[in-house]
This record gives structure tokens, sequence and C-alpha cells, in this order.
């Protein structure tokens, strides 16, 4: 039902967020938020204002968004990987592409098993969404494309075996490093999504149009989760085999996840961070880890993880929990700044909303950020995949090579093509 939403011509942006199999689609923008390293672009209505980074730009965020004028306020949308150099202090670092757009949008549909919520601020945009929620739902056929996801250039290899020195030669411990897939022709982004969804089982996935981006993905983990009344969750998984090649396979691949040394120090190192992380917003003495070195299935893969619960401290937000575990230990490294180094060096292009997060946040304090992995992207005429592998001092560039691949195939294999524009009639003047 959401894709029917995202195909009806109603709105220009929108965002689809699926969480735990409750869906949300957020049409239009009566306000938005957005941040680049020049400073904090404001709209509400009509009325713009620009503030310049201070020294916590989530914080700002936090009150541009609350200064909005309607109650009851939602925010949907996007932050770039590149966010972290203002985290770090280096704006200059961050490029000069947007890092974050949220919007507060004019129509809201949420999907619950229960049933659907629907408001919006224009009577005509209701009625005609009311009118399609009320048409019986038909799937339609689809014939996707896969995309070929080796290494066609030959470089990822090289780029590990250099991560691989400098971890045994300076204080970076752990690095992600990912490479892009090409693809070469236009792409349904809403026929993607739902085929994709199909045969994946992501944490989260979402479906966006916004700001000059599209994005279709099912991530694997999310970033953070802050309810309302302060319970505090983030999801780090490190630590990959393949999956859906059999149950014999599988079984013989989970059991050697759970026995790699290689794997598991990863995963360690990784759960390790982020409750250091979290202690520095969580009331002391409430930080746990739950489920550690569980194997979680995600598509084509499956993963290391473990969940990292705290409680909120009082003098901290929802957007300071953001701050603190911005980016994901697991799509950056350890320690992070050597990491953003390694990767801004290694990798070619900033990576933008790619290993950064989709995330919705309301007026009541809470927050949810998935981490943008196993998505297909689409920006400035570009469609690609792209996909990444946690480099240790034990990796080797052929492994770390073949577990990209597995990611990819997690999406690769559901790209559906655009189809070609109806051709016009022909007028009968001529």
């Amino acid at each position: 039902m959401t894709a029917r939403l995202a195909e009806s011509g109603l709105f220009e942006q929108y965002v689809v967020y699926e969480r735990e199999g409750d869906f949300c689609f957020a049409g239009g923008a009566l306000g938005e938020v957005v941040v680049s390293r020049s400073g904090i672009r404001r709209r509400w209505l009509s009325a713009q204002t620009t503030t310049p980074i201070g020294t916590h730009p989530l914080g700002q965020v936090r009150q541009a968004l609350a200064d909005m004028g309607v109650e009851g306020w939602r925010a949907y949308g996007w932050m770039a990987f590149e966010f972290s150099h203002l985290h770090a202090g280096r704006p200059d670092r961050a490029g000069d592409a947007d890092l974050l757009h949220l919007v507060v949008p004019d129509s809201e549909v949420r999907f619950r098993p229960s049933g659907a919520s629907v408001r919006s601020t224009d009577q005509e945009t209701l009625d005609a969404l009311l009118a399609l929620l009320s048409e019986p739902v038909t799937g339609r056929t689809v014939e996707p494309r896969p995309i070929e996801v080796a290494d066609r250039a030959g470089s990822y290899p090289g780029m590990v075996a250099e991560a691989i020195e400098e971890i045994r030669t300076t204080e970076l411990q752990k690095v992600i490093l990912s490479r892009s897939v090409p693809i070469p022709f236009p792409v349904d982004f809403v026929a993607t999504y739902v085929h994709g969804r199909s045969h994946n089982t992501p944490a989260r996935s979402f479906l966006l149009h916004l700001g000059g981006r599209r994005v279709a993905g099912f991530s694997p983990e999310t970033v953070a989760e802050v309810s309302a009344d302060g319970e505090v969750v983030t999801q780090p998984l490190a630590g990959t085999r393949a999956r859906g090649l059999g149950g014999a396979e599988d079984e013989r691949l989970r059991a050697e996840l759970l026995s790699d040394p290689k794997e598991i120090s990863e995963h360690v190192l990784s759960v390790k961070l982020a409750e250091e992380e979290m202690a520095t917003v969580c009331r002391p003495g409430t930080v746990s880890v739950r489920d550690l070195l569980s194997v979680r299935q995600r598509g084509s893969v499956q993963h290391l993880g473990s969940s990292v619960h705290g409680l909120l401290a009082p003098d901290a937000t929802a957007w300071d929990v953001l701050r603190a575990v911005f980016p994901a230990v697991t799509a950056s490294g350890i320690p992070k700044k050597p990491a953003y180094d390694c990767i801004s060096r290694l990798e070619q292009g900033p990576r933008g909303i790619y290993s950064g997060a989709v995330l919705t946040a309301g007026c009541d304090g809470d927050l949810d950020a998935a981490l943008v992995l196993r998505s297909v992207f689409e920006q400035d005429g570009r469609t690609w995949l792209r996909a990444g592998a946690g480099i240790l001092p034990g990796s080797t560039p052929e492994r770390e090579l073949e577990e990209t691949c597995e990611k990819l195939r997690s999406v690769a294999p559901y790209v559906v093509p655009a189809q070609p524009a109806p051709l016009a009639a022909p007028s009968l003047h001529g």
C-alpha cells in the first residue's frame, strides 16, 4: 500500500520508513531542516532562516524542529556519512553537498496490523489519500534485471591491503572500506523496494525521494533507537557469512562464523566501542549488552549481532544519543577519526547517504535511525549499489572482497528497471 502512495504522483518528495512491520509514509513538506558545512537552513511554510554551524549541530537540528509551527510534529529524512566530520570538528572535510535533510510532512499515513491512520493539512490531498487507500490492493508483475557484483576494476583488494598495513603500523584498529557497483539503466525504485523487501529480512526498510536523492534499502541494523520514555538501544552487527545456499551449507557457515577468531574479534571490538559511546549519554550503571554474539539473518547474509541497551541520562536527548553513536562503528572503524581519514584516502569520493542513516524523530523525544546499507542509490543522474567489509590485521583481501559480494547479493538480484514513459498520443491538429 505504501508503494501505491509513492507512485500516486501526489507528492514530489516522500519518505517510507518501516519499523518491525509498521510502515509510515510521509509526503510533502510543511517544513524542513537542511544541514551543510556552511550552515543550517530551516524552512517553515514560506519563512526561511539560516544559522551558522555550532559545536553541536544535531542539538541545533533538534531546536529547529521544536520551533516548527505545528503541534505533534514528526520528522523524516536522511543523514550523510560525512556528517561525521561535523561531529569531529572538521567541517572543512565534510564536502560541499548537503549532510542532513529532514522534513515535517504535510501528509502522513501510518500502517499497523490494527489498521491505518491518515492525516493531511490539505482537504483535497486527504480525500485523494482516502480514495487511494479504499481501492483493492493488486500486485503487479515485475521483471528484475540482476546486477553483476564483481569488482570489475580490480581495485578493492589493493585498498584492503593498504588498510591492513595501516592497521599494523598506526593506532587504527579497524576500518570499513566499501566499493560501488554502477547500475547501467534507470531503476524503478518503488518496484525495487517492494520486490527486494519480499526477499529480505531487515531490521528496518526505507524508500525515499528527498533532496535530489533516491534510496531504497533494507537495513540490517539500527544506529540508534530512543523511546519517548528514555530507553536507548544500538544494535552493532559485525562478522559475516553468506546464507541462502541451502540448509546444510547455511548451518556450516553459521558454525564457521561463530568460531572464526577474526569475525569474533571484529564484533567484540565494535560492541566495546558502542558500550563506551552509550555510556556518555546514559545513566551510570544502566548500559548493558544483550544477545551477545547472536546470529542475525539478513537477506543473503548472516551476521554476528548484539544489542547495547541503556537508559537516557536526565540531561540528554535522543539527538545527543545520535551524536554519540553516529556514524555506526560497524560502518566506520576504531578509533573513528583515524578511520575517517583512512576511508577518505582510500575510497573514491564521498559516501553520501551510504553508511549514514535514514531516520524519523518525534516531538515527544523519540528517535529511530537505521543504518543505510543494502540499498540502491540514485543522485545526479547516477545509480549504484555499494557495500563494504570490516578490515582488521587478520583480514585477507580475497575474503573481504567476497564479503562485499555476499552483501551486495541482498539487493543486486532484485533491481527492477524503470519502464519507458509511454509515447504521447499524436495531436489531432498536428
